[in-house]
């Protein structure tokens, strides 16, 4: 396994499919499933090249398993932070230490930029990976989000790690 910077000749449906089929496993029971059966392929090979994001891969044998997006802030709130956008994995990879691999470089990258306290924002109802965070050293701030996905209200928790 090895974990790098997206290359511009990576594939940006690879790269969706990781977001695609990690939601539909990792969100089944709190996204609506019509929603999350309804997800087109390669619903998110835009976000790669957005200005300002940055993304890490987890690679197996040329192979995309798993990615990580970070960036400066992307809430007027919180303008002296660094943000993980998105952490994901191919399923099969998921429990084995691969997250934490992707979640300590951007992290390490993040603090290289000069940030201090990096956050994101969690599902309430995403307990396994409220437990990921908190593992990892993130602590939950008291902030909150409303979001509806798929017609449903949910509610987003902020984390925060202090480097």
């Amino acid at each position: 396994m090895n974990v790098r910077k997206l290359l511009p000749g990576d594939s940006r449906y690879e790269l969706s499919e990781i977001y695609e089929k990690s939601w539909k496993h990792a969100y089944r029971g709190i996204i609506p499933d019509d929603f999350l059966d309804s997800i087109p392929h390669g619903k998110w090979t835009e976000n790669a090249d957005k200005e300002g994001r940055h993304n890490l891969v987890l690679t197996e044998g040329g192979r995309l398993c798993g990615t990580c997006s970070y960036s400066a802030s992307r809430f007027p709130e919180f303008p002296d932070e660094g943000e993980i956008i998105a952490i994901y994995l191919l399923p099969e990879f998921m429990g084995k230490g691969y997250g934490k691999m992707l979640l300590r470089e951007a992290v390490k990258e993040l603090s290289g930029m000069g940030f201090g306290k990096i956050f994101l924002w969690v599902l309430e109802d995403n307990h396994p990976a409220r437990r990921f965070y908190e593992r990892n050293g993130f602590s939950p701030t008291g902030d909150f989000l409303d979001d509806n996905i798929g017609g449903k209200a949910l509610r987003e928790m902020r984390y925060q790690l202090n480097i």
